[in-house]
């Protein structure tokens, strides 16, 4: 991998590792190991371990600073939704993070970088090398810095009724209703810097688009895509053709 290459991944992370053999690790896939066993003889599933204490801490932290007056078993559910495998998958296809696991070639031709148990996996793990890499010199600060910056927008959105939230399981239960089939979702463009990025997706049914939204991430995107679908689809609007 050269440097170019991984200070790429940095960029988007918003951090630069002093010590890339710790950056290396949390990226090494056990397939790799296994196939690699001189060259790679650790992977990454320790830190993955670290990962998830250190996600959960400080996405508990940054909830009860910004939710004050919610009770506990709310703070729970939100965490939960924010760190679960889908959340985390979502943020390292964000993060473009597959491209740089190191991965054996059994696991690469299944399409391992692909995969949301695999993703959110180094995803943990290199949130844990975040911390490793600086604690001794900030302790928690950069790795909060790190986490506040990835779950901003989704942060957000956690404190939102869910009714407001899940316009896209709405819409598919609508189409599911009338027409015994489902929709999927393109991102159209996108532009912005990667610390930075606006996203448009569309909503297709049967080669028809439904509607089309904006969002800081490819999430919010699809779900207000998803809102002007189902407003467009309301009773006395034209159905979708057959």
């Amino acid at each position: 991998m050269e440097q170019r290459d991984i200070e790429r991944l940095y960029d988007r992370l918003g951090y630069t590792f002093r010590n890339g053999a710790l950056a290396l690790l949390a990226l090494t896939h056990t397939s790799y190991s296994n196939e690699n066993p001189r060259a790679a003889p650790q992977h990454n599933e320790r830190l993955e371990f670290l990962g998830d204490a250190v996600l959960d801490f400080v996405v508990s932290d940054l909830l009860m600073a910004r939710y004050p007056a919610l009770p506990e078993g709310d703070l729970s559910k939100m965490r939960a939704g924010l760190v679960s495998e889908a959340a985390l998958a979502d943020i390292a296809h964000e993060l473009e993070l597959g491209p740089y696991l190191r991965m054996g070639r059994g696991e690469e031709q299944s399409g391992g970088r692909e995969k949301d148990s695999i993703l959110s996996d180094a995803l943990e793990a290199l949130l844990a090398a975040v911390y490793l890499d600086s604690a001794t010199d900030t302790g928690i600060v950069a790795i909060q810095q790190v986490v506040h910056r990835l779950f901003e927008n989704r942060l957000e959105e956690a404190g939102r009724p869910r009714h407001l939230e899940d316009f896209k399981t709405e819409l598919q239960e609508l189409v599911q209703s009338r027409y015994k089939d489902t929709v999927h979702y393109v991102i159209t463009h996108e532009v912005g810097p990667d610390h930075d990025k606006q996203f448009e997706a569309a909503v297709l049914f049967r080669d028809r688009e439904l509607g089309r939204g904006l969002g800081r991430s490819k999430k919010q995107a699809e779900q207000n895509a998803a809102r002007l679908a189902l407003q467009a689809m309301k009773p006395g609007q034209a159905e979708v053709r057959r």
